[in-house]
C-alpha cells in the first residue's frame, strides 16, 4: 500500500517533503488554491530537486485555473525534473473556484481538460478549443529535453459527488476520494467509481484509488474539543464538499446523509453582499479550527471522514480500507508548525504496520 502526505504549498514545504520520504511516504501532493496558498509548481519542483524517491502530485488541480495546454506543460517540466515521479491530481476545484466566488467547473469541462493533457503527455497531436475555433495541439520538439513526456505521467481524478466519482472511473489512472475513511463513505464512493470503470469497460481493480484525509492519534481521557481542534478544519472541508456535490441528498449514505448535509452552508455567509460573501470563513482554510463549526464536528463525523482513534484502531482501519480496495491514503496537515509531528506521527504508527 502506499502512503502520502498532503499539504498547502509553500516555498518551503520541500523540506517537509524530503522528511516524508525518509518516513516512508510514497507520494507527496500538494494543493493547488490560489487564493490560499502559493503556486503549487514552484514548489513541486524545489521538492523535485531535493528528493529522489517520492513522487511529487497537485491534489488538486482544476480546469479553470489554467488552459489544458498550459497544465500539460506544467507537469512535463516536473517530469524533466523527475522523471517518473510526477502525478497530475485533478477535480472540478470546489475549493479553488469558492474562494472566488465562482462555481467549480463542469464536468465536462474537467473531462476535455483530462483528454487534452493525456494526448500529450502521450505525445499525439490533440484537438483543442476555444470558443468557436477549434484546433489541433501538440508538444513540439520533445527530444531536447525541455520537457519530459517519456515517463509516463498518470492522471488521478478527483471526486466526491456521484457523476464525478463515475466520470472518475471512467477517465482516471487514479481517483481521489475525500474523507471516504468509514465504511458508508468508503462503500459509496467506490460503488460508484466502480460504475463508471465498468461503464468504460475498465476494471476497477486496475484503478489506484487514493483517500485523503487527516489522522489524529488519541491519548486516554481526550475529549471532542481535543479532537475537534487537531482534524476538525480538515473534516468540515471534507463534509463540505460532500454536501455540495450532490444534487440529491438522498445519493448519500442514510447513515450519514443528514450530518453531511449539515455542512453545506459551513463557508458561506447569505446576508453579507454577494461580492464578498464567501471571504470570512474561508480565512484559515484547512488549517485554523474554527468553533463556528463545533456543532457539526460530531465525533460520529470525526471518525467517518478522518483516520482518529488509537493506534490499534488506525492500523485496523487502514488494513480494512486496503481490503475494500484503496491503494493509497494520503495524510493532510495544514499548520506548519503541526506538519512534522504528523508527518513522524503517521509513520510511527501506520506506515511501518501495514505492508
Amino acid at each position: 500500500m502506499d502512503f502520502g502526505f498532503a499539504t498547502l504549498s509553500t516555498l518551503d514545504i520541500c523540506d517537509d517533503i524530503a522528511f516524508a520520504e525518509e518516513q516512508g511516504f510514497t507520494h507527496a501532493w500538494l494543493y493547488d488554491t490560489q487564493m490560499v496558498c502559493a503556486d503549487p509548481y514552484q514548489c513541486l519542483a524545489l521538492s523535485a530537486l531535493k528528493t529522489k524517491s517520492i513522487k511529487l502530485g497537485t491534489n488538486v488541480t482544476n480546469p479553470k485555473s489554467r488552459i489544458s495546454p498550459v497544465t500539460a506543460n506544467s507537469f512535463a517540466t516536473l517530469n524533466a525534473l523527475a522523471p517518473g515521479r510526477i502525478v497530475m491530481g485533478i477535480g472540478t476545484g470546489n475549493t479553488a473556484r469558492r474562494t472566488l466566488g465562482m462555481p467549480a467547473a463542469k464536468l465536462a469541462e474537467l473531462s476535455e481538460h483530462v483528454e487534452v493533457c493525456r494526448g500529450l503527455f502521450n505525445g499525439e497531436t490533440v484537438p483543442y478549443q476555444e470558443g468557436e475555433r477549434h484546433r489541433m495541439i501538440e508538444f513540439f520538439d520533445t527530444d531536447t529535453g525541455v520537457i519530459n513526456i517519456k515517463d509516463r505521467i498518470p492522471i488521478y481524478v478527483a471526486a466526491s459527488g456521484p457523476k464525478t466519482l463515475e466520470l472518475a472511473g471512467e477517465i482516471g489512472d487514479g481517483v481521489i476520494l475525500f474523507g471516504a475513511v468509514g465504511d458508508s463513505l468508503l462503500e459509496y464512493t467506490l460503488g460508484r467509481v466502480r460504475i463508471g470503470a465498468e461503464r468504460a469497460g475498465r476494471r476497477f481493480e486496475d484503478l489506484d484509488i487514493c483517500v485523503l484525509t487527516t489522522c489524529h492519534v488519541t491519548q486516554p481521557g481526550e475529549s471532542l474539543a481535543d479532537m475537534q481542534a487537531v482534524v476538525g478544519p480538515y473534516v468540515v472541508s471534507e463534509a463540505n464538499i460532500f454536501a455540495l456535490s450532490v444534487k440529491d441528498p438522498n445519493d448519500l449514505p442514510e447513515d450519514v446523509r443528514d450530518e453531511i448535509m449539515a455542512f453545506k452552508e459551513a463557508y458561506r455567509t447569505p446576508d453579507a453582499p454577494i461580492e464578498t460573501r464567501h471571504l470570512d470563513l474561508y480565512k484559515g482554510y484547512v488549517k485554523d479550527w474554527k468553533p463556528v463549526h463545533a456543532d457539526l464536528v460530531t465525533e460520529k463525523m470525526i471518525r467517518q471522514a478522518s483516520l482518529t482513534g488509537t493506534p490499534d484502531e488506525l492500523q485496523e482501519r487502514v488494513r480494512k480500507m486496503k481490503a475494500l480496495g484503496v491503494t493509497q491514503i494520503a495524510v493532510h496537515e495544514g499548520a506548519p508548525d503541526r506538519i512534522r509531528g504528523a508527518i513522524e506521527q503517521f509513520s510511527t504508527h501506520v506506515i511501518r504496520h501495514i505492508n
